[in-house]
Formats: structure tokens, sequence, C-alpha cells
């Protein structure tokens, strides 16, 4: 009966050396699992950096020659709006004046189609 006993205990520690070693490659699996999920991760947004680089490359060549149009334009307009904002400041006086005048003076006269009835 003891050796039975003793044969138990053995199997009893052999399961529990057992458990342990299925729970300590569980951890290891577990640990391996995540450190690949973070090397994908990692890679991932490398790729995705590396893609984006090579976008904007490709849009500033594409859009190069436009974005040099666009500033032409740009210092155009301004130069035009320039022009015209000194015109105005020269000008305004003499409109301002001539409105003036034709609101102002009045010269009331008979329309060559009246006629006076009576």
């Amino acid at each position: 009966m003891a050796s039975q006993s003793q044969g138990i205990q053995q199997l009893l520690q052999a399961e529990k050396r057992a458990a342990e070693k299925i729970s300590d490659a569980r951890k290891r699996k577990n640990k391996r699992l995540k450190q690949a999920k973070e090397e994908a991760q990692a890679e991932i947004e490398q790729y995705r950096l590396q893609r984006e680089k090579d976008f904007k490359t490709k849009e500033d060549a594409a859009l190069g020659s436009h974005g040099s149009y666009s500033t032409e334009v740009d210092k155009g307009t301004v130069q035009k709006m320039h022009v015209i904002y000194e015109s105005f400041q020269k000008n305004k006086e003499v409109v301002l004046k001539s409105l003036l005048t034709l609101i102002c003076d009045i010269d009331p006269k008979i329309h060559a189609n009246f006629r006076v009835s009576g």
C-alpha cells in the first residue's frame, strides 16, 4: 500500500510539473505572438511611411509645374488689384464731383411733347 501511495505521489508530482511546463509554454507562445504582432505593426508603419513619401514625391513632381503657374497667376492678380486701387484713388474725386454736379445742378425745362390743355 505504501508503494501505491508513493506511485500516486509521483504521478501527482509529474502531473504538476507537466502543468507548469504547459503553462510556461503558453506564456512563451503568447509572448512570441505579442512580439510578432509588434514587429508586424512596426513593419506596417514603416511601409506606410515609405509609401506616403513616394506619393508625396510623385505628387510634387506632377504638381511642381502647376504650382509655379499658380504662383505667377497670384502675382499677376495682386499687381492688377494694385493698379485698380491706384486708379480708384486717383479718380474718385473727379467721379464724385461729376455725380454731384449731375444730381444737384438741375436745369428745369419743359419737355418738347408737353401740351397745355385748356
